[in-house]
């Protein structure tokens, strides 16, 4: 099965989008489809043995609308291009409905009017006039008329449908009394019942309405953008032993690049030659540079701030580790949460409800007023009232602006499903190597024995291990280094596996490993309960002898984060278990476990058998979030129901999540969980906006209240109603990027 994502053009609410998935869905071959309306992506998961992205262009372009696999950047320059034009449609009808709306209602309030088109002198031309400069607005909102009847006649109408509806039947109505008029020139009473301005008006407030929501999306779009070119466009590389500058995209893999003060990076790599600092916030949000020196790693797009770097590029153009943030970005923006699909469920309904209503209530009207032209205005106004366009708008809109939020943040959501859902989780699964832990063994106790000084046992034992492979070894170095020991030099070395090592060190026999090693050269430990006092606090034990005689023990751990014990407190501040998860033995599992104040910890988990943790603990009914780095965690990342990666895991971990916490800091999964939460308030808030106007303002255009109260909704009021409720959704959404957590 191929996963893909469309662009799709033409599309204005909703039921639009609904169309959209309905005829994608029945294609053979098509097991999803998926539409978000704020990012007018359609994502399709489809057997490629049985259909293509060709015929599923042509399925969608046969139900009326546009389809491209474009890249972002060019569908977002086109909907700039979209936006403006709808600008240019608002102006170009706001020219016409303003005098419309004065001609036809300036002369109520005493307001003057040439005697040409003066209703009482000349009722004639002012219905003429009236007439031509609505076909104006009209001719600026053609596409309501193209779209909305051809939907209707296809028998899925949408909220072009309720507009062109109310409009024409104004129109028509207006140019029926206007002919009238002309073959019984004494019928001006005619002149009383014209509703020429209400189709300039409401096609006018509708474009507005319309401008603003397409602003507004691309706003939203704006952090994707921002990551586009957050890439250099070219770059210097060094070939034959000449600088030569290329586009990035010509740059290939083993190239070496140089880089000078002050440039962007265009290529992920190793730094071959060089030191600098290199400001990498665009990518985890951290403000402090990461010095950088022969052998570290880069990434496109991070600014290199003093020294010159020469880069041999190991990912290059899509493959960088920003591309592939581009990419997780975008297809979280265009992928759709549940919470929507309740949305989309009711404004197929709502349509022809709508239409249903504003029949009925105009013909009870008229058999109840017999004035034809009253209840034409009881069918414009619950048609222009009741359209719903905010409601398409309500859910992808406030996810899109997460989606970015949380990209400002160092949080990347790869699956916008993971927003609906992370406040939902119960129990939060924490892995412990690399994402409780630093990954990196630290000497945690230095004990000596026998008359053995401390400096005498590090100096040896640093000695020793410099020309070690073991993971231990670093820690014992880094000790060395900030302890600034004497550098002793090693004559000979020999690994002992599963034990550790001997070596001989300015004529000393020296022995570093467990207490197998020492017995097995016949050396007495003493101490030894001190050194099981370590285990069981667990810290690995090395063991040091010196010529023969035990001289000490060097405790070292993986150190817990120092985020990780308030990560913990706050997680349970808020509700919900901190279960630790390991390979590691019992001990060192308990240990952190402990130091954690976690809930629960399970040790000694093989990596095939960490999925099956996450379902045993799901099918106890808990809601379950699974945080890990390693590719051994990538199986329980996808079981749970939400699965999180940090920074530093594997690529093949980052790919399995639904969120990445580019920082590597774990309180980054504490503001993830509440902008989660802040989201789905903001998508409930929308909806309500989406509909309020519209339940509270359909029984009102539908004349409830005008038998007891005389209160009638006009035509052009209920049209403002319609775009401040796009208005009010948009807006709200937009609230989420500054919104504090």
């Amino acid at each position: 099965m191929i996963k893909n994502q469309l662009t799709v053009t033409g599309m204005s609410c909703a039921v639009c989008a609904g169309n959209v998935e309905k005829t994608v869905s029945a294609l053979d071959g098509v097991a999803v489809a998926s539409v978000n309306l704020a990012s007018s992506k359609l994502t399709v998961e489809y057997y490629e043995n049985i259909t293509n992205l060709d015929i599923i262009i042509e399925a969608i372009e046969k139900a009326g609308y546009g389809a491209n696999t474009d890249s972002f950047k060019e569908n977002y320059e086109d909907r700039q291009k979209q936006s403006d034009l709808i600008l240019r449609k608002f102006i170009f009808s706001l020219i016409f409905a303003v005098p419309l709306f004065y001609i036809s209602m300036g002369h109520m309030v005493g307001m003057p009017l040439p005697q040409i088109i003066n209703p009482q002198t000349n009722a004639l031309n002012f219905a003429l006039v009236q007439l031509i400069l609505s076909v104006g607005s009209m001719v600026a909102g053609y596409k309501f008329y193209t779209l909305g009847f051809s939907n209707l006649v296809k028998l899925k109408p949408n909220m072009d449908t309720l507009v062109s509806t109310g409009t024409s039947a104004a129109f028509i109505y207006g140019v029926v009394l206007t002919a009238d008029l002309i073959l019984n020139p004494h019928h001006t009473s005619n002149v009383h019942n014209l509703y020429f301005e209400s189709v300039g008006v409401i096609i006018t407030l509708i474009l507005m309405g319309r401008f603003l929501e397409s602003r507004s999306k691309l706003k939203t779009n704006n952090a994707i953008l921002k990551l586009i070119d957050l890439a250099p466009k070219k770059a210097v590389v060094i070939r034959d032993g000449e600088q030569i500058e290329l586009p990035v995209e010509q740059i290939i893999m083993g190239d070496i690049v140089l880089i000078s003060p002050g440039e962007k990076i265009g290529v992920d790599g190793i730094v071959s030659e060089g030191t600098s600092t290199v400001d990498e916030s665009m990518l985890t949000g951290e403000s402090v540079p990461v010095e950088k020196t022969v052998g570290d790693k880069v990434y496109a797009g991070c600014i290199n701030k003093y020294g010159y770097l020469k880069i041999k590029a190991t990912e290059v153009s899509g493959a960088t580790l920003l591309s592939q943030i581009t990419r997780m970005v975008e297809a979280a923006s265009g992928s759709k949460p549940k919470i929507a699909k309740l949305a989309d469920t009711i404004s197929g309904y709502f349509v022809p409800a709508v239409i249903s209503i504003a029949i009925l209530s105009s013909f009870i009207w008229l058999i109840v007023s017999r004035d034809f032209a009253f209840s034409i205005n009881i069918f414009i106004s619950v048609m222009v009232i009741a359209c719903p366009c905010a409601l398409g708008l309500a859910t992808p809109t406030a996810v899109i602006v997460s989606v970015g939020r949380a990209a400002s943040m160092g949080v990347l959501v790869k699956d916008s499903s993971a927003l609906e859902i992370l406040h939902k989780v119960d129990t939060v699964v924490f892995d412990k190597t690399g994402t409780l832990t630093e990954g990196k063994p630290k000497v945690t106790d230095i004990i000596t024995a026998n008359g053995f000084t401390r400096e005498q046992v590090v100096s040896y034992a640093v000695a020793a291990e410099k020309v070690s492979e073991h993971p231990l070894s670093d820690a014992i170095v880094a000790l060395g280094n900030i302890e600034k020991v004497d550098r002793y030099e090693v004559s000979s070395f020999e690994a002992v596996v599963g034990k550790g090592i001997t070596a001989q060190v300015c004529g000393k026999n020296i022995l570093l490993g467990n207490a197998a090693l020492l017995g097995d050269n016949g050396v007495e430990i003493t101490d030894a309960d001190v050194i099981d006092n370590l285990a069981n606090d667990g810290k690995t034990p090395v063991l040091v002898a010196i010529d023969g005689t035990f001289a000490g023990v060097i405790a070292a751990m993986d150190c817990v984060k120092p985020e990780a014990k308030n990560v913990i407190a706050d997680l349970h501040s808020m509700g919900k278990k901190a279960v630790v998860l390991t390979g590691d033995n019992k001990y060192v599992a308990i240990a952190v476990s402990k130091e954690l104040d976690a809930d629960d910890v399970i040790y000694e988990v093989l990596p095939d058998q960490k999925a099956d943790k996450i379902t045993q603990l799901q099918s106890d009914g808990q809601m379950v979030a699974m945080i890990g780095d390693g590719i051994n965690d990538s199986v329980a990342i996808t079981s749970a129901d939400v699965g999180i990666s940090v920074g530093s895991a594997t690529e093949i971990a980052m790919e399995s999540a639904d969120i990445v916490i580019m920082k590597n800091d774990l309180a980054d999964i504490i503001q993830a969980i509440k902008l989660s939460n802040a989201t789905l308030t903001n998508i409930k808030q929308n909806l309500f906006f989406a509909f309020v106007y519209n339940t509270l303002l359909i029984p009102v255009a539908a004349g409830v209240l005008f038998a007891p109260l005389g209160i009638l909704l006009n035509p052009m009021i209920a049209a403002a109603a319609m775009a401040f409720s796009s208005v009010s959704v948009v807006t709200n959404a937009l609230r989420l990027r500054k919104i504090k957590l």
